[in-house]
């Protein structure tokens, strides 16, 4: 074989660290972004966080008797997360790239350094007012007592509802430890989804491990039988807590266990002998099938069901804690005029800045020594302007949004317009893929209500006057129909593409099922009243 040297000419796309972390940071959502800012922190030492400089204050007779506002005595009170101050006219404002200037800020800001003093060295007794150990003032509690805004923002969970109730029982040590383990194997809804005996098995795998040794033979299956009659015994403590139902095993059980809470009459006996029946039956209201099982009347099996439908099927619902699942916008439209201002929510916006010490301290140093700092130091500034750029895209996205969707903005979702990735994307002068990445698991605030951006995008169904119809828009329209029929004669999924073809929109009878399943409506045989 004979060597040689040739010559060739290609292209391929390379992308920079910097891009990538710039498309990884473009579809993040605001809790991952949050995440990975403060991985980034941790992980960088050149980046810290942007404080507001704090305002100087006058201290002296004439402003110690100065009312203080209910805001500040909550903040005051907070401890270590008090409440954010609002910004005045010398605080400086957030720059347009979304990183707040620190102008005047504690490092940069000129310190009087004439601490000359009345030649004094005693301790006067009101030395220790603005210190750690100063007393609470303007009647605040002691940290014994919450405050205010503890108070209001403090939470019940399910297990400590339950375990209250427990410290009032008379039960031996092996029982309330029996019963501790049950309330704390309840899943969110209030239900034991695990069976007695695998919750047995894992008790004594527990005591094994405490012990040293494994049990084996006839030792270990009566150990097992003794806590799983352990279990049953704090099970039936357990059903009767309140709330009612809670520990049960399956849905029927759960409204068993509420109907036997009630007062005995003729429909909650019914009630009771159909949550026997499988539960087919009475998701599908057969009353004639129900009232032949149940040896009942076809109007007492309804007036039954009717009292099934107001038990809970998810005792622990009310205990669930909402704020995890509030959605924290990331950009807020407001009315302005005549039209609308789009603006970023400054709540989740990092303020991010490279420390300037250690910036300072790395010019001038050069070789091989100093090449990984500088390298950290060039992440740290790659990191601040792809956030930048990140929230500069979302703004742009969100505001060719509000100007497509202007009608959704005056009249409501009925009057939302077909939009698809495309046309926003032609416009911005960005890729399809770049308004995806956007417009996922981010959400905008809107004088109806918080949307995700991909709640703006539809497909569009044919009018007769050859114009388009959102589906968003045509969603809304059956919600309209059926929010406002008669609920004994429910409108059918022919009825309703009927009434659309009314309004001048064409839409089968198939496409009106699969809308109406997206929008969690049941069929017309579901909604009829009984």
């Amino acid at each position: 074989m004979k060597q040689g040297l040739s010559l060739r000419v290609s292209q391929h796309l390379a992308l920079t660290p910097q891009l990538q972390q710039s498309i990884r940071l473009l579809q993040l959502s605001t809790l991952e972004m949050a995440q990975e800012v403060e991985q980034m922190l941790d992980d960088n030492p050149f980046l810290e966080r942007e404080q507001e400089a704090a305002e100087r204050e006058d201290f002296g007779l004439a402003q110690a008797d100065a009312p203080v506002s209910l805001g500040d005595q909550v903040s005051e009170w907070a401890g270590d997360t008090p409440a954010p101050r609002e910004r005045s006219a010398d605080t400086p404002a957030d720059t347009g790239d979304g990183v707040a200037s620190a102008e005047g800020s504690e490092d940069g800001a000129p310190v009087d350094q004439n601490w000359d003093g009345d030649g004094t060295l005693d301790l006067r007794p009101d030395d220790s007012e603005w210190g750690g150990d100063a007393p609470p003032r303007h009647g605040a509690p002691d940290d014994e007592t919450a405050s205010a805004a503890d108070l209001a923002s403090e939470h019940v969970s399910l297990a400590a509802h339950l375990h209250e109730q427990a410290l009032a029982l008379r039960l031996n040590d092996d029982e309330r430890a029996a019963l501790y383990f049950l309330i704390e194997s309840l899943n969110d809804d209030g239900y034991l989804a695990d069976p007695l005996p695998e919750l047995a098995e894992a008790i004594l795998g527990q005591e094994e491990q405490a012990r040293g040794r494994a049990l084996f033979g006839d030792e270990r299956l009566a150990r097992a039988e003794e806590l799983q009659q352990l279990l049953q015994t704090a099970l039936h403590w357990l059903q009767h807590m309140e709330p009612a139902g809670v520990g049960a095993r399956h849905l029927a059980e759960c409204l068993t266990l509420q109907i036997l809470e009630l007062r005995n009459s003729p429909e909650a006996r019914t009630a009771l002998a159909i949550c026997q029946q499988p539960l087919e039956l009475m998701a599908k209201r057969d009353v004639k099938r129900l009232a032949a099982l149940c040896g009942g009347s076809d109007e007492l099996v309804k007036q039954a069901l009717a009292l099934i439908a107001q038990l809970e099927p998810k005792p622990g619902r009310r205990f669930a804690n909402v704020e995890r699942n509030v959605v924290v916008p990331d950009v807020i439209v407001t009315a302005q005029g005549r039209g609308f201002k789009v603006q970023l929510n400054p709540e989740v916006m990092p303020r991010l800045r490279v420390q300037d010490v250690y910036a300072n301290a790395m010019r001038g140093h050069k070789g091989d020594s100093a090449q990984g700092m500088q390298q950290r130091l060039q992440e740290a500034r790659w990191f601040i302007k792809n956030i930048q750029q990140r929230f500069d895209t979302i703004l742009r996205v969100a505001s060719a949004i509000v100007e497509r969707q202007r009608s959704f903005f005056l009249h409501g979702e009925l009057a939302m317009r077909p939009l698809v990735l495309r046309e926003i994307a032609d416009e911005l002068g960005l890729h399809e893929s770049t308004i995806s990445r956007v417009t996922t698991a981010k959400y905008m605030a809107t004088p109806y209500g918080t949307f995700e951006l991909k709640y703006f995008f539809g497909s569009a169904l044919g009018t007769e006057t050859g114009g388009n119809a959102s589906s968003t828009a045509v969603r809304a329209l059956i919600k309209q129909f059926v929010g406002s029929e008669d609920s004994k004669k429910p409108l059918s999924d022919n009825q309703i593409s009927d009434m659309l073809k009314e309004q001048g929109i064409e839409c089968a009878r198939r496409t009106v099922a699969k809308y109406r399943e997206s929008l969690r409506i049941a069929p017309a045989n579901l909604r009829k009243a009984l």
